[in-house]
């Protein structure tokens, strides 16, 4: 059969499903990507509200990112960077604390910064140095403790854990107890520390759609939603039936295969809220972590501060909650607003929209950096595709992406493929 008359379909058009569509196109087949909602991008989303790029949830793409940077084109996304640091807001005053040796402009205000004591500061230095000699593959082999357990192992102190860590890495894993595997800690601690922290001028949304640029074979189906897939065929939520000779599910499987209905995903959840403000606290490119345990609001960052291509009359301000309320829409944004005013004395103008993100990242154990193409195999027919089968982040939605490819390739050329992919990221 040519590689052409393959049914191929991919359900998902998140980062993990373009992925895989273009290994696919990449080996001269031409796949079809089912999708629930009218575009692509999956938990990569960016609207433009009032003038605003909004995107679904804070999020930033780091540059270091190894399967980032085989697979994008960062000139073309215009990435705005992020100062390799952070504002702290504790007991109604703000700090600046940074990396002075990667922007000068930091170095004042983190040495007289009252976040963390000297020994914390040294013990950075080190954390540093050990994580640059830390190659990927032996972080995913260490034993997993928490992140907290991993901090004070390493002797840092009390203050710094609560003042810095907790919040910063709380915005990243989306729980403000630090339990993430201590194997994530190291490896974005890692990523923040070989490139930047960026967003494309046009919303974190640009990444998928220039994914999706690339493909040229590929078709789409759109406002699709799927309800079961089976051995040779989908089922859409209309019943109609798709003939299928391999699908890859670049979604969570679990509510779309019968057998798997009791090994459904867990998903950490956490608000995005967006404000208009008439100035900013925060002048640079920075994020602002609010280090007070009464607080709800847990980073900030002004949209405005770095360039987008669609910009508003006032500042832009996100707002980031990932500790676990019971509050109703109206009450949040009044808390949060409450929380602005109490922790940075920021004074609210407008708001603008509100994300409740029921599924911002998967709970997992036992990460794993890498994962061999038979592992996403499935069923003879179905393969499987996305973070959540390594870990949450966009570097592992892609390599699984491309793993889950690959493994059809194999079973539809018997096993023979050119080895160029499957070199591991280090």
């Amino acid at each position: 059969m040519e590689k052409s008359a393959y049914k191929i379909h991919i359900v998902g058009a998140g980062i993990s499903g373009l992925i895989a569509a273009q290994v696919l196109e990449n080996y001269g087949y031409c796949p079809t990507i089912i999708e629930a909602s009218d575009k692509v991008g999956g938990r990569v989303k960016t609207d433009v509200v009032e003038g605003y790029n909004l995107d679904h949830g804070f999020q930033v793409l780091l540059t270091s990112y190894p399967a980032a940077k085989n697979y994008l084109d960062y000139n073309a996304l215009e990435l705005q960077e992020f100062l390799p640091g952070a504002t702290i807001f504790k007991n109604g005053k703000q700090q600046t604390v940074g990396d002075p040796l990667r922007s000068f402009s930091l170095l004042i205000p983190t040495l007289f910064s009252s976040i963390g004591n000297f020994s914390d500061k040294r013990k950075i230095l080190k954390l540093n140095s050990l994580l640059k000699k830390k190659k990927i593959t032996q972080i995913f082999k260490t034993e997993e403790i928490t992140t907290l357990k991993y901090l004070q192992n390493f002797g840092f102190s009390e203050a710094i854990i609560s003042d810095f860590f907790k919040p910063f890495f709380s915005g990243i894993f989306l729980e403000n107890k630090l339990e993430t595997s201590s194997r994530m800690f190291e490896f974005v601690y890692k990523m923040f520390g070989n490139g930047l922290a960026v967003l494309p001028k046009n919303g974190i949304q640009a990444i998928a759609y220039q994914l999706k640029s690339k493909l040229k074979n590929a078709a789409f189906k759109f406002n699709s939603p799927v309800k079961e897939v089976q051995d040779s065929q989908i089922i859409l939520n209309d019943n109609t039936v798709l003939k299928s000779n391999i699908t890859i599910i670049a979604t969570d499987a679990s509510p779309l295969i019968s057998n798997l209905k009791n090994q459904e995903t867990q998903w950490k959840i956490c608000d995005t809220l967006y404000f208009e403000t008439s100035k900013r606290v925060i002048q640079k490119p920075l994020i602002g972590l609010i280090a007070d345990e009464n607080a709800l609001i847990n980073n900030i960052f002004y949209h405005t501060s770095v360039a987008t291509s669609s910009k508003g009359d006032q500042e832009l301000l996100s707002v980031t909650v990932v500790k676990e309320h019971q509050l109703n829409d109206l009450d949040l944004i009044l808390k949060v607003t409450e929380d602005l005013k109490s922790f940075c004395n920021i004074d609210v103008k407008k708001f603008i929209k509100h994300y409740p993100i029921k599924k911002a990242l998967p709970k997992l154990h036992n990460l794993q950096y890498e994962i061999a193409s038979s592992e996403t195999k499935l069923k003879s027919t179905i393969f499987l595709a996305g973070d959540h089968l390594l870990n949450g982040s966009l570097n592992a939605a892609m390599i699984s992406g491309e793993r889950a490819a690959i493994g059809v390739i194999q079973t539809l050329e018997d096993g023979l493929i050119i080895d160029e992919l499957t070199s591991e990221y280090s």
